[in-house]
Formats: structure tokens, C-alpha cells, sequence
């Protein structure tokens, strides 16, 4: 058993020195403008899909319709979480990225 560990610990003390790079791949400035645009579709998707909700909660709570409501609050809900991971998702995979290089 004590053979089996000192291998392992071996193997994840070995740096192979590979780093990303942006001149690995021909497009990648290309790729870029194609994430940046989805992120752009994406945000305006959750804006939509907000302002939406939002009229559905009011007009629902208006009219005494307490499942359309509850639909509705769940729509601001889901709207505002997806803008806020689009918005961040640069942030976070840069966070989980810097996590993936201390091990």
C-alpha cells in the first residue's frame, strides 16, 4: 500500500509546464466575439424574460390568481440568476480556473 501512495504522489508532484494561451489555435479572437454575443443574446433573453414575469406577477395578483403569482415571482427569480451567472461567467471560470491551478 505505502508503493501505491508514493506513486501517486509523485505522479501530482510532476508539472508538465502547460499553460493556456492565446495563440494556440487560429480563431480564437473569432470564438471570442461569438461567446461575447451570446453572452449579449443571453442578457437581453434575461431582460425579456424579467419584464415579462413581472407582468404576469402583477397582473396575476391583481386579478386574485395566486398559481399565475407564484409563476410569475418564480420567472423574476430565475430571470435575475441567469443574468447574474451570464453577467459572471467570465469571473466565475476565471475563479474556478485559478482553484484548477493549486492543486
Amino acid at each position: 500500500m505505502r508503493h501505491a501512495i508514493g506513486i501517486a504522489s509523485w505522479v501530482w508532484a510532476d508539472d508538465p509546464g502547460i499553460t493556456p494561451n492565446d495563440t494556440g489555435l487560429p480563431g480564437l479572437p473569432v470564438a471570442k466575439l461569438i461567446a461575447g454575443a451570446l453572452m449579449t443574446w443571453g442578457l437581453i433573453a434575461c431582460v425579456a424574460a424579467l419584464v415579462v414575469s413581472a407582468i404576469v406577477w402583477a397582473w396575476a395578483s391583481k386579478q386574485g390568481n395566486y398559481q399565475y403569482a407564484s409563476g410569475g415571482k418564480t420567472g423574476v427569480l430565475l430571470a435575475a440568476t441567469a443574468a447574474l451567472l451570464i453577467g459572471g461567467a467570465d469571473a466565475i471560470v476565471t475563479f474556478a480556473s485559478g482553484l484548477g491551478g493549486m492543486i
